[in-house]
């Protein structure tokens, strides 16, 4: 596809829409793959100011009815025939239901022209809209409750367009595009991005690890960019070193903690790596890793921010609603920041929007971390910080201390669980790789270098991919709780834990 054919398709679809009656402020679902027609329609929408809203494929029908409650959109797009049916069953408020169809099958290959009157009007709809509209809806992973609809603008996306692209050079580069299109690093970081310097999009409709490498080599990417998860189910290939990645120069990942044995294999993947904090509500990445990073480097931090976002580490929002006092360097607060990738809100929760961004505009991220000359260091979300006897402890720094262990773990994930001396204890979950001899006496000798306070009470061993992951590959935290309470049952059946 060029941008000939990018910007005929998408006005076409938007002249549709216009015609079927959408006006700028409406919202449209789609429950569609990454696919082409899928984003010929969503820049269809931002043509007009229709604001699109990206459901994850694997939401259950319950689910997407809640999103639909949640933004009263006008047009549902869909892939599956019975949700579809669904929908218009227990959701008549939604006026069109829209069928993805190949687009041979619906608008005619080609630039065409456009009649002068429709293009007249698609023109002078297209002038109504202001940068700080609406775009996008993307619905945040849910780690700490229920997922939220948080609203991006079109500065939002095109400032962090700006930034990322800037921060990772991501001019003509071939970047491959396998994140899901409900996800921020989908839509606005590796998507929009690559369009906005004017890079390549290797797309796929769905993430797959064969046809992810397969993409490289048959298209020759030079740019790749994944959560840690993504990457692990490419390296367990058996066949893995079958692959041609030789065009590769540059990995990213984002989302997660990793350990150094992961960025080792990353730099025998790529020459170039790199990393940052990306989250929903600043439209992707607002901390980067400086070029060409060496993994002892990536060690250390998660990057520094950019000029036309500044970021700071602040105390609690206050009763007044304005952000916390800036904390010194060195001192662990919440990360938070100002400026033009801040999201507009959560649609149809004003409370929540109020405890994200204070009354004097920083965004409260829901991390905590510190700064220093290395840049941001992450300590974990604040809803997640355990506290036993009294200690704060970060969940980000056990997990890093016990995934150093060598070539024994893919991962960990560490949660607090009740305990009736304590308070509080560490319940640690431990995923082998496979094959590996693991036994919890090694776990426990090798946790002896961490401060008493720090140290878990309970391991979990599982096997390869057992690992609880959200929609997102991320540890999936709320099961991960909702998993050491069974254990802890179980322990206290036997006697043990509370002592």
């Amino acid at each position: 596809m060029d941008w000939a054919t990018l910007l005929h398709s998408s006005r076409r679809l938007a002249l549709e829409l216009l015609q079927r009656g959408f006006r700028k402020g409406d919202f449209l679902a789609a429950s569609l793959p990454m696919s082409l027609e899928h984003i010929f329609l969503e820049f269809a929408c931002f043509h007009i100011g229709v604001i699109h809203a990206p459901l994850d494929l694997r939401l259950r029908p319950p689910e997407v009815l809640r999103c639909l409650e949640i933004l009263k959109p006008k047009g549902f797009a869909f892939l599956n025939p019975d949700l579809a049916a669904l929908v218009k069953k227990d959701f008549p408020q939604v006026e069109h239901l829209v069928a993805q169809s190949d687009l041979a099958e619906t608008i005619a290959a080609g630039p065409g022209a456009v009649s002068p009157g429709l293009d007249a009007a698609l023109t002078e709809v297209s002038a109504e809209i202001r940068e700080t509209d609406g775009a996008q809806v993307i619905f945040t992973t849910g780690s700490t409750g229920s997922p939220k609809a948080a609203l991006l603008s079109h500065r939002n996306i095109t400032a962090q367009n700006f930034c990322l692209g800037t921060a990772f050079d991501f001019r003509d580069e071939r970047i491959l595009l396998n994140l899901p299109p409900s996800h921020v690093g989908g839509q606005a970081e590796v998507l929009m991005t690559a369009l906005f310097c004017g890079g390549t999009a290797v797309t796929l409709e769905t993430f797959d690890p064969v046809k992810s490498l397969e993409a490289i080599q048959k298209h020759r990417v030079t740019m790749m960019g994944q959560i840690p998860a993504m990457f692990q189910f490419e390296w367990r290939l058996s066949d893995y070193g079958r692959f041609d990645l030789s065009s590769l120069r540059k990995a990213v990942y984002g989302g997660q903690q990793v350990s150094r044995p992961f960025l080792e294999q990353m730099a025998r993947m790529a020459p170039l790596i790199a990393t940052g904090l990306g989250l929903t509500e600043t439209a992707g990445f607002c901390t980067y890793t400086p070029a060409a990073s060496s993994v002892d480097e990536i060690m250390k931090g998660i990057g520094h921010d950019m000029p036309l976002y500044p970021m700071s580490i602040r105390g609690e929002i206050g009763a007044d609603g304005n952000a916390g006092e800036a904390l010194p360097d060195g001192e662990t607060g919440y990360i938070c920041f100002r400026g033009p990738q801040t999201f507009l809100g959560y649609i149809n929760d004003e409370a929540a929007t109020r405890r994200a961004v204070s009354a004097d505009g920083w965004l409260y991220t829901g991390d905590l971390g510190w700064m220093d000359d290395q840049g941001l260091h992450f300590a974990g979300r604040a809803k997640w910080v355990i506290k036993p006897a009294g200690y704060q402890i970060f969940p980000g720094d056990v997990e890093s201390h016990i995934c150093s262990l060598p070539d024994k773990i893919n991962g960990c994930a560490v949660v607090g669980a009740p305990h009736r001396l304590l308070s509080e204890a560490i319940v640690a979950f431990v995923e082998k790789k496979p094959g590996a001899d693991l036994t919890v006496g090694e776990l426990r000798k090798h946790a002896r270098q961490l401060a008493s306070y720090m140290r878990p009470l309970h391991y979990v061993l599982l096997e390869a991919g057992q690992l609880p992951l959200n929609r997102v590959g991320k540890s999936d935290y709320v099961r991960l709780s909702a998993l050491a309470l069974q254990e802890i049952e179980q322990l206290r059946s036997r006697g043990g834990w509370d002592r």
